[in-house]
């Protein structure tokens, strides 16, 4: 199995994935931007955004993979962060990374591993 490689705010964390979980992984990235792109787009000054839903992407396999995004509080898909979960049965990793970062990481990954 490939390892994925995901950038921190500060570090980094690698973990084997498949490239089939990193197809999904972007699936619901790309979602969360549309989002993102939707709220941004429909807030006007003084009114109020349609409320998106918050994306939940989860992915068990070596390790557990979860990332969570609420797009209703970023004003766009550059400024948006997400918390990134990483655990298995003797750790767990919980920190914030950039959603423009992580979808590179996931497009660098998908480009070395089809």
């Amino acid at each position: 199995m490939s390892q994925l490689t995901l950038n921190l705010v500060e570090g980094s964390v690698t973990f084997g994935f498949s490239p089939e979980a990193a197809q999904d992984l972007k699936a619901a990235l790309m979602k969360l931007v549309e989002g993102l792109k939707l709220t941004a787009s429909t807030a006007a000054p003084g009114s109020k955004a349609t409320p998106q839903k918050p994306i939940e992407y989860r992915h068990t396999g070596d390790v557990f993979l979860e990332i969570f995004c609420n797009p209703n509080i970023w004003a766009s898909p550059f400024a948006a962060k997400v918390l990134v979960t990483v655990r298995d049965e003797r750790i767990r990793l919980s920190t914030e990374a950039e959603l423009s970062r992580v979808i590179e990481d996931v497009n660098q990954y998908l480009e070395a591993n089809s």
